[in-house]
């Protein structure tokens, strides 16, 4: 199974179609947006045929009609949420396995992430906000940020980012943080 992962696109629209025409090449079975669309004009094209969608709320996402137009088509997690993917009961083709656990956070605060990583309880710690793509292994649990919007922050990003994440029989024996693929996108 393979899972886009993407995160403060601020109502870009040429930033999100460039995620989802990716996603599409990339064969992604779903997405995970970890927050920031800012306005729901920037959630809709993520509403794809055959691709599974998941959302957390960001510290922008100012609208709350951003939760009604995610769970038109996809599910909503609040503030964080808790996914499975993987495993005998998953889709088609996937061909069983484990069950990879994941959290997902907007990550607005440092210690909650942390603390998601730090507990052992989950595969993948999803988050974004910093605007910093990167990985990081720590006791089994891997913390994935795929980036986002490049603004004027230290440490921000100089180019939009997402993340590619094969989990199940599709990571071809890989697991981890080199189960994890970002990408840099022109918009």
């Amino acid at each position: 199974m393979r899972i886009g992962v993407v995160s403060d696109t601020h109502d870009d629209l040429a930033a999100v179609e460039a995620a989802v025409s990716l996603f599409d090449r990339e064969g992604v079975d779903a997405v995970v947006h970890c927050g920031d669309f800012v306005a729901p004009f920037s959630v809709t094209p993520f509403d794809v045929d055959g691709v599974d969608f998941y959302a957390v709320r960001g510290n922008n996402d100012g609208e709350w009609a951003v939760q009604s137009t995610v769970e038109s088509f996809g599910t909503y997690l609040g503030e964080a949420g808790t996914l499975s993917f993987g495993g005998a009961d998953e889709g088609a083709g996937d061909g069983g396995g484990e069950a990879v656990d994941v959290a997902v956070t907007h990550g607005t605060s440092g210690v909650v992430v942390d603390a998601l990583v730090d507990c052992g309880d989950y595969d993948y710690v999803l988050h974004g906000h910093t605007h910093a793509h990167g990985v990081e292994e720590r006791d089994g649990t891997v913390r994935v940020n795929p980036g986002g919007m490049p603004i004027p922050v230290d440490g921000a990003d100089d180019a939009f980012r997402v993340a590619v994440l094969d989990v199940g029989s599709d990571a071809g024996g890989t697991g981890g943080a080199d189960a994890v693929t970002h990408h840099t996108l022109d918009r």
